[in-house]
């Protein structure tokens, strides 16, 4: 029943953020495709995020259908890549994977933006010079992508700690 919940919660979390005024690519989808992955039945891990995309795109607006494939697809990759930190409890893995997670969105989403955008030359030229003047947006998305796993791995975690100790010093 807690997992309606928690799910229930995050694509809330995810819709809210996207909607309210933040630094570009500062928001918490690719930290609940992280958590969904970690926590989260194997069939929702990936869902999650995507319906918290799906929902705020409603709202914000639909663009360039290809590159958002690129986008909802990098967040399902974070999401698969939450699926091998099931279980583990280093948080130089969780964070790690957080990073990998940010850097796997943002060769994609750069990659699609070269190839199914109008900004840069389709050449090896224009493919570089998407990467590089999407560092910005790289760099946020890092960021936000730590601090929100942090928060959302750190809060859980501490929860389910603090539920179980409850649980000792009312068996004792």
């Amino acid at each position: 029943m807690y997992k309606y919940l928690i799910a229930f919660l995050l694509i809330s979390l995810g819709f809210i953020c996207r909607l309210l005024p933040h630094p570009a690519n500062f928001a918490p989808i690719a930290a609940i495709a992280l958590f969904g992955g970690m926590y989260l039945p194997k069939k929702w891990s990936v869902l999650v995020p995507l319906v918290a995309m799906l929902i705020s795109d409603i709202f914000l607006g639909f663009y360039n259908l290809p590159i958002m494939a690129a986008v909802y697809l990098g967040f399902t990759v974070t999401g698969v890549l939450g699926h091998f930190l099931r279980g583990k409890r280093a948080w130089r893995l969780t964070i790690g994977g957080a990073a990998i997670g940010s850097l796997i969105f943002f060769l994609l989403t750069n990659a699609a933006v070269w190839a199914f955008g109008s900004l840069y030359s389709h050449d090896l030229s224009g493919l570089l010079q998407s990467y590089y003047m999407g560092l910005p947006f790289f760099r946020n998305s890092l960021i936000g992508d730590v601090i929100y796993t942090v928060v959302l791995v750190g809060g859980y975690e501490t929860a389910i700690a603090w539920a179980n100790h409850r649980v000792k010093i009312k068996t004792i």
